[in-house]
């Protein structure tokens, strides 16, 4: 690997400057990882500085009790630095403490430690680790049922890529464990927006429909027509984002509408999906990303 492509992709892995990146790895004999951990004890970039920088990986938190349920996207950089411990461990200490607010902004002013607010953690972690760290999302169920959950690409018990929180009412919670979980897998994969049509937001449809007839303007069908051709595929956007209406991922050939009949029946209970919530990692987030031949064309220059 060539020098630049050394400092290219020191670069990418702690978003320090070129100049500070070509210092590091000539101080270390070009190796990456001393690098790193040499612009990380330099402290070269100071925490204020990194809180306008793009910050699209890290990762979700999640803990609930038996009515209470939360999600946290907590963001970092780099995915090296979501997978620092230490950044695991204060990801998990926050869901801990997330039961206690209602906002993301109820959330920054909770104490995480007899000293720190978690705001001023952030700033602590920040200047210790290196990186921009956020918390960018919040969400939480509270229910008079029962919560089931799941964490996609786990790098904890309790942190991952996605979260998943489902809040559903049973007769026979033992025997709905299995099939709450799975639920909570689909909706990780397929990312419903709602449990059903009714919860699709209008404004939603409407610019889909608006899309449509736009693609359609040039069409010389009759206008009865064109307009059951925008009807039906109205209809197929509606049913490919209500949970209820997906195709079941674990057996595509019938709907989780379908599916919960079918287990309901086989294992004689009762069950209702009440809510759910999803978080994914980054999703969402626009990354303004520098062109890194020009970089090092101006700083040639």
């Amino acid at each position: 690997m060539s020098t630049l492509e050394k400092v290219k992709e020191l670069r990418e892995i702690t978003g320090a400057g070129i100049q500070d990146c070509k210092t590091a790895l000539s101080e270390n004999n070009n190796n990456i990882d001393q690098a790193v951990d040499f612009l990380r004890k330099k402290g070269i970039l100071k925490a204020a500085k990194k809180s306008s920088r793009d910050a699209a990986e890290g990762l979700v938190a999640i803990y609930f009790s038996d009515k209470i349920g939360t999600l946290v996207e907590i963001n970092s950089e780099t995915d090296f630095v979501a997978k620092n411990k230490e950044f695991i461990n204060f990801c998990e200490e926050v869901a801990k403490k997330s039961l206690e607010a209602n906002t993301a902004d109820d959330l920054r002013t909770l104490k995480i430690n007899e000293n720190d607010t978690i705001d001023q953690a952030i700033t602590k972690l920040i200047s210790k680790i290196g990186e921009n760290i956020k918390i960018r999302k919040f969400e939480k169920i509270t229910c008079d049922g029962h919560i089931a959950c799941y964490i996609h690409n786990k790098a904890s018990e309790s942190t991952g890529k996605i979260g998943v929180l489902l809040s559903y009412e049973t007769d026979k919670q033992k025997v709905a464990n299995e099939l709450a979980r799975n639920i909570c897998m689909h909706i990780a994969a397929l990312n419903p927006m709602s449990i059903d049509e009714s919860g699709i937001d209008k404004d939603f449809i409407e610019k889909e429909k608006k899309i449509i007839v736009e693609q359609l303007k040039d069409d010389k069908k009759k206008p009865d027509i064109l307009k059951k051709i925008i009807d039906g595929k109205i209809s197929k956007i509606l049913t490919e984002n209500s949970l209820l209406k997906q195709k079941w991922v674990v057996d595509p050939d019938i709907t989780v509408e379908k599916a919960i009949e079918s287990f309901s029946k086989s294992h004689k209970i009762n069950f209702n999906i009440t809510n759910f919530k999803r978080l994914k990692v980054g999703e969402g987030i626009s990354i303004n990303k520098s062109n890194f031949n020009e970089e090092v064309k101006n700083l040639v220059k």
